[in-house]
């Protein structure tokens, strides 16, 4: 049995270990693509769970709702009313059936599968009664430019400074700018977005939302001042929380470059400081950076959950705020599997783009 269970694995792992032989960095591509699908599913499967384990569902909402609504009418007697309620949990029962929430989280979580995988379809809103697919585009885009330039401004201020504290390391000036990168890194995040938006209510020199009241097609230019003006201070919110760590983390690493060996010996041929900083120690550097910013990415979209929601932010966090109030299953899990999509490619993509900046690494 045991040779047996021996020559069908080698018979299996057969194409995987030809690959790696042909081709390290494509069989690790493949690894890790298989691994976020693992990862993907597992997700799938707890987020079912956690809907499942959560008191009533959607059906239960809408009947609290019917409920509500027939004891605010004052013409309807008491009996009018339990009858409508008798007719109300009937059609619960009946509507749980339709939209399979009467089956186990198991057995909803491959029906859901085999929708998505077969049939193509994210499935239908329980509440707005809209394609799943077309909230969340709709909604990505946000998310997707906010994020964005809050990665480039956070990656390019936290190099900057970075290199240029590293130059001064022990000075007054490198103690003051570690001390506000610890302060602001260190500061709750929740509590910086509430204090930036009673500083845009009391002062009114900006909007209290995060978004224009008005859409692109109205007026694009308009709408691009008037969408810079709004996520001012979301952007300053996230670029507060994510500078302090980031320009920590690249002033640590050029300090440690700058007394390594090699560094020394280009000082004993001559070569100048400033080509030793920006042409060798700061290469280096890239590093942990690009390692980290998978990390950094994954923080935005969770962090960008509370932004959208007090800043009142049309984007993918908020959506998903919704979803989980309303116990919208479809958009909840639809959403859930594609910000994590989008984290774990994010961090696929950062182990590629190091592989091909450090010619050290090799995946074998």
């Amino acid at each position: 049995m045991a040779a047996f269970l021996k020559k069908l694995w080698e018979t299996v792992s057969f194409p995987w270990n030809y690959l790696k032989k042909q081709s390290p960095l494509a069989s690790f591509i493949t690894g890790r693509i298989a691994t976020m699908a693992a990862l993907l599913f597992i997700l799938g499967l707890a987020m079912f769970a956690l809907m499942e384990l959560a008191p009533g569902d959607i059906v239960d909402q809408m009947m609290t709702q019917q409920i509500a609504s027939s004891m605010n009418s004052t013409s309807i007697s008491s009996s009018q009313i339990s009858k409508d309620n008798s007719f109300t949990t009937d059609q619960g029962q009946q509507l749980r059936k339709e939209l399979g929430l009467d089956k186990p989280f198991y057995s909803q979580y491959m029906d859901w599968l085999k929708r998505v995988f077969v049939n193509h379809d994210l499935g239908i809103s329980l509440i707005s009664r809209t394609p799943v697919s077309f909230l969340i585009l709709s909604r990505l885009k946000n998310s997707i430019v906010l994020n964005l330039i809050s990665l480039v401004f956070i990656t390019s201020f936290s190099f900057l400074l970075g290199v240029y504290f590293s130059s001064k390391a022990g000075t007054r000036t490198d103690v003051a700018a570690t001390f506000f990168a610890l302060f602001f890194h260190a500061f709750p995040g929740i509590l910086l977005l509430i204090l930036l938006q009673l500083f845009a209510s009391i002062t009114g020199l900006f909007p209290v939302t995060g978004y224009p009241n008005f859409p692109f097609s109205e007026n694009p230019m308009k709408f691009s001042f008037s969408y810079v003006h709004h996520i001012f201070l979301p952007l300053l919110a996230s670029f507060l929380g994510g500078v302090g760590g980031t320009m920590r983390m690249i002033r640590s690493t050029m300090l440690d470059q700058m007394g390594l060996p090699y560094i020394m010996a280009l000082r004993s041929r001559g070569i100048c400081e400033r080509r030793i900083y920006l042409n060798h120690a700061f290469k280096n550097t890239l590093n942990p950076y690009i390692t980290g910013s998978a990390n950094l990415l994954a923080s935005l979209f969770s962090g960008s959950l509370i932004l959208e929601i007090i800043f009142s932010y049309p984007g993918i966090g908020r959506l998903m705020y919704e979803a989980v109030t309303q116990q919208d299953v479809n958009l909840v899990l639809a959403n859930s599997m594609f910000v994590s999509a989008l984290v774990l490619a994010g961090m696929i993509i950062s182990d590629i783009t190091l592989a091909i900046v450090d010619p050290r690494i090799r995946y074998k």
